[in-house]
Formats: structure tokens, sequence, C-alpha cells
């Protein structure tokens, strides 16, 4: 969620910083600061509330001269979102500076034994314990031989995360070393970018992409020495790693808002690309000849599979509601979706040849990679070859710690997405639960072959419909936004395949809009929301031809006769001029429509925004890669 950036070097490292802590704004943030050891070995700081433009004209009237820095974006847990606790942080006698990334679990305990000792704090986070704890501990390992200061920085701080609890990445600097950084992560990402005599580490690629194409992720409980001569890596056993870079796609690299006034908007526009790229990655380029889609993995092991769980959290969860359709509805195998951030306290009993999926554009959000910790771990202490852990992952990111702790990882190709709020990841998302459904359905048998060759003929004419649904839609939601300005509450409907779209497309007008909205399966509204309809609650309803078209209109009609200014997102046909309000829709066949029907719930919630005047990129409170339980 934070955002960290940390240098060391030969070329001035604020510039860099302030460079980087650009690239990492797109995660959400609430302050912003930097430290940066200057050329006397001063520890110079500087911290700001609000966006990163305030910083930067804080900076610009200063000269800091130094080649080691860190800099960080803070998303408040512990503490309001106010200047003294923006980070980073330091101890006593400020010559240790922390920026951190996680939650301290412990960090009570400790600052009440550092409060004894003493240590006034400044702040109400729990990072601050951890620059007072590295310099209680470099005082004593005696700091006035300073020969091999940064090995004496090394140890102080792996002495002090040995106390740690929780999930942290933090990145230290010392004016007692003034060209060693020291990071260490647990369960949340950190990223060494290898650059010519100099060397940046950040929470994700962005953020390095200027200085250098070629990263070295860090593994979970490793830590590393990086000066302007080369890096150390160790793990929790205190040995020495060594392990060969990797180079960034091209795709990781290139971030542009092209002639768009927001990301949003133009990762809206991205989708149609991203299902031809899908197309052709996975179906092939001769469709003619298909015979299975193409995985990065050996599929045999799905054979044996008697049921699914998947593990997501927020849209990554309503991508997987619709893939749980798809699976059971489609292939005929049951699927179960869960919270992951609720799994890992409560899963079910462990049951025979399960397969598990777990769900993060980002790769790196906790909640989803402490369930499938968990699971993997439970799993393999049963002892049972049948309960053995059977595993895929679906993400956008292939250097995301999910891609490390999963060998079976369906990339969904989608390039960096800025928006906070997810648009063509979650497309991305649902055409991987299109594929896997299609595989098994050929596993289970449970379709035959023209109706699977029906499936993949109605997956290549998606890219075409969607080109011209986005320019179609983009105008009928802009001229529709107008009519939202004063509304407060929203209820979206859906029923079968087109639910989870409902879900999703209340949580799109929440996170950007600010207003307060909710999805219901249609036929649920009579039994206790319809309780909330007037004039002043539009309802938003998803009417798509198939088995329960019929049933869709006639929930609708329950909302028309409460006054509710009723917008239908359906074909042109009959039954839905009850409508106060049509956005029409292509007919396609039915198990189509969820890669249709979430366009103008993504361009409506974006005009209704922009229309608002909200910072559509980077709304309140939220967070793109959230790396905190």
């Amino acid at each position: 969620m934070c955002g960290i950036v940390a240098v060391t070097g030969y070329r001035q490292a604020l510039p860099i910083l302030v460079k980087g802590l650009e690239k990492l704004e797109y995660r959400g943030y609430d302050s912003a600061g930097v430290a940066v050891i200057d050329s006397n070995n001063n520890l110079i700081c500087h911290r700001s509330e609000g966006k990163l433009k305030k910083l930067k004209n804080k900076l610009n009237k200063k000269t800091i001269n130094g080649s080691l820095g860190i800099g960080h974006t803070r998303w408040a847990t512990h503490g309001k979102p106010v200047l003294k606790n923006a980070h980073p942080h330091f101890d006593s006698t400020k010559q240790v500076a922390v920026v951190q990334n996680g939650i301290i679990e412990n960090y009570l305990e400790l600052k009440t034994k550092l409060e004894l000792d003493g240590i006034v704090f400044n702040s109400e986070t729990d990072t601050e314990v951890i620059p007072h704890l590295i310099q209680k501990e470099l005082h004593n390992l005696g700091t006035l031989n300073l020969e091999n200061s940064g090995s004496t920085l090394l140890i102080a701080v792996r002495n002090v995360i040995s106390d740690l609890e929780g999930a942290y990445a933090i990145a230290v600097i010392w004016s007692g070393s003034p060209d060693s950084l020291i990071v260490a992560r647990k369960q949340a990402p950190l990223i060494i970018g290898l650059g010519e005599g100099e060397f940046v580490c950040a929470s994700d690629t962005p953020a390095i992409t200027n200085i250098t194409n070629t990263i070295l992720p860090m593994e979970d409980e490793e830590m590393a020495l990086l000066t302007p001569l080369g890096i150390e890596i160790y793990n929790s056993e205190n040995e020495r790693q060594y392990r060969n870079p990797i180079s960034l796609k091209l795709s990781e690299q290139i971030i542009d808002k092209k002639q768009f006034k927001h990301y949003m908007l133009k990762e809206i526009y991205d989708q149609p690309q991203i299902a031809k790229n899908w197309i052709k990655q996975f179906l092939g380029n001769d469709l003619s000849s298909f015979t299975s889609i193409n995985y990065s993995f050996d599929i045999g092991f799905l054979e044996n599979i008697e049921q699914i769980q998947i593990l997501a959290c927020g849209t990554s969860r309503h991508a997987a509601l619709i893939g749980s359709y798809l699976l059971e509805q489609y292939a005929g195998i049951p699927t179960t979706v869960f919270y992951a951030s609720e799994f890992r306290y409560s899963p079910p009993p462990l049951s025979p040849n399960i397969l598990t999926i777990g769900v993060t554009q980002s790769g790196e959000t906790a909640d989803t990679l402490a369930a499938l910790n968990m699971e993997i771990k439970r799993r393999q202490s049963s002892g049972k070859e049948s309960y053995k852990p059977n595993l895929i992952a679906i993400t956008n990111r292939l250097d995301s710690s999910i891609s490390r702790l999963i060998p079976n990882v369906i990339d969904i190709s989608a390039g960096i997405e800025i928006g906070v709020a997810a648009t063509k990841t979650f497309f991305g998302q649902l055409l991987s639960f299109y594929g896997l459904a299609i595989t098994f359905a050929q596993l289970r048998k449970s379709k035959t072959s023209e109706e699977i060759n029906n499936m993949i003929s109605n997956l290549i004419k998606i890219p075409s419909l969607l080109e011209d649904l986005i320019i179609s839609h983009n105008e009928i939601a802009e001229e529709l936004a107008h009519n939202f300005s004063n509304i407060k509450d929203v209820i979206f409907l859906g029923r079968g395949i087109n639910y989870p779209i409902a879900l999703e497309g209340a949580l799109k007008l929440k996170e950007i809009s600010y207003i307060h909205a909710a999805g219901y399966p249609a036929g649920e509204m009579k039994h206790g929301p319809i309780a909330l309809l007037e004039k002043k609650v539009p309802v938003i309803s998803i009417a798509t031809p198939g088995n329960v078209f019929e049933k869709v209109i006639s929930n609708a009609q329950e909302a028309k006769a409460r006054d509710s200014y009723l917008v239908g997102i359906a074909p042109e046909c009959e039954g839905t001029e009850i409508f106060d309000y049509l956005i029409p829709l292509p007919l396609t066949d039915e198990w189509m429509y969820p890669l249709l029907t979430v366009v103008p719930m993504q361009l409506l919630s974006y005009h209704i925004a922009a229309h608002r005047g909200l910072d559509v990129d980077q709304p309140r409170n939220l967070a793109k890669s959230v790396t905190v339980e």
C-alpha cells in the first residue's frame, strides 16, 4: 500500500527519490517524505502531509547534495494522516532513518520497553519503534569503529527485525555509514534494481524503470546490504544468497496516459486490446485448429480435480464469482469462492483433490497470500496424497510474491494499471476464468466439441464488440452522469452470471465517486432491500437475454412501482421499455455478457466521479496494492 523508494550510488539521490515516488502515486497514499545523507554526513529529512506535490514544493526551495537516500508515500494505518506520522521516522539522535510498508503487530510492547529506557516518541505510528531499536543496537555494537560500518548496520537491523512481529518492508540509512542502504522484507514486496554504479530499491517496478530494467525481487524474510560497490543478500538464517537478476517486460516499463484525461479512462479503452492479446496468447493464431487452452504449465494435475476453491479480495473476488459460475454451470465442477481475509480464520474442512486458485491483480495482496500460505501448509502437513496442494495463481504481475509462491501462474498480461480502481485487470481476470472453464469442460467432457467451439467463436467476437461498445457507452455514460449529481445511494441488480457484475458496479461507484452503492441479486430485493427504494435512489438493472431475463424484468417492475429512477443495461428488445434510461447492449451469447455489461458500469462510475471533480485515479483512502492485513 505505502510506497518505498531507496537509492545508493554516484548520482544525486533526491531527484531519483522524487521521480520514483511520482511513479508510485497510483498505489494510494496520504503523506510523503524523503531523507538523504548529505555530503557532510548529516541526515536531512523533509516530509509533507497530502499529495506529493506539496513535498515537491518544499524541496524546490532546498539544495540537498547526497547520493544515499530513502523516500516514502504513506497510507495511514497507525495514526492519522498528519505530518508527525509521515515517514521517514528517526531515532532520538536523528542519525538513523527508516521507511516502512506494513504493520508491526507487537509495536506497543516494543514501544513500552523503549519508553521505560527514556525514549520519547514523536508520532503515533508503529514504524517509529524501528529506528529507536536500531540506534540501541548500534550503540551496543560500538559505533565508534566505523571501518565496516555497512556490516555493522546490517547486523543491527538483523537483530532488530528478529524482534518484529507482523508484515513489513523496510529501508534504513544511517549517517555513520553514508553509502550503505539496508533493506528487508517479510510478507510485503521489495524489488532491487541494478543500475550502473548505483542500486535502487522500491515497492514496485514503475519506481525503478527510469534507472534500469534489470531487477532482483527479494524473497520473503530476506535482507540486503546495498552500496555503490555491490549487493549482499541474506536469508532468515543469515546465509548469503546468490541468484540471477531478471529483466522487466516492455509492458511493465511503459506507462502512458496518451490523450486521455485520466488513466482509468485509458485503461477502460485498453480492454479490447487485452481481449485480442488473450485470444492470441491462450487460443493461438490458428483458431481453426484449436485443441486446448495454451498454458505456461503442465495441466495434467487438473485431471483428478473434484472441487475448486478460489481465494480473492475486492474486485478480484467479483471476477472469481463469475469464474465460479462458469466453472460450475459450464464446466460442471463444484466451485466455492472465499473472501481471502476470512478464509485463514475459518477455512473449510480438508477435502481431497481440491484445486485452490488465488486471484490478485498485484500478486502482493496480503490477505490472499496469507490464506494461500496457510492452505499450502495445512495440506502438506496432512500426510495424505489426495490432500496435497494443487495450486493456480491468476495475476497481472509475474514478478510478484504470488508468482514465487505458486508454480502454476496464469498471467493476464494487462500491463501496468495505474488507476487504483481496477478495470482492465478485472477484465483480464474474467478472461482467465473463461479459459479455465473451457479447459475443465474438455477434461470433464461436460460440453461437446461443438459447444466448446461455439464458446470460443463468441470469445473471438468480443474485441470488436467491445471497441464499438466503449465508444458509444462513453458518450452515454457522460450524459447520464449529470443525473447523479445529488444522488447519495444507488442500487445495482443482476441475476445469474451478471450478479457479480452488479457487485462490481456498486464497488466501482463507491471507490471513485464516494456514493454509497450496493449490489444485490435481483430476486433478493423483495427480501429486505426494497425498503430502501424511493425517488432519490436510482436502480441500475442488468437485464440480458437468457433463462432469467423475464425474472429480472419482473424485479425491475418492483423497483419501478416504488418510484425509483430505473436504468437498464440490456439489448433493445421487448420488455426493456420499462426502463427510464436504457444503456443498450448488442445481442450475443448469454455466457458472454459479463465481458460486455462491465463496460457501462466502469464508464458510468468514471464519469460520475469526473463530473464531481474528484481524483479519479487516486481516490481517497484507497491503495492499489493492499499489502497489509
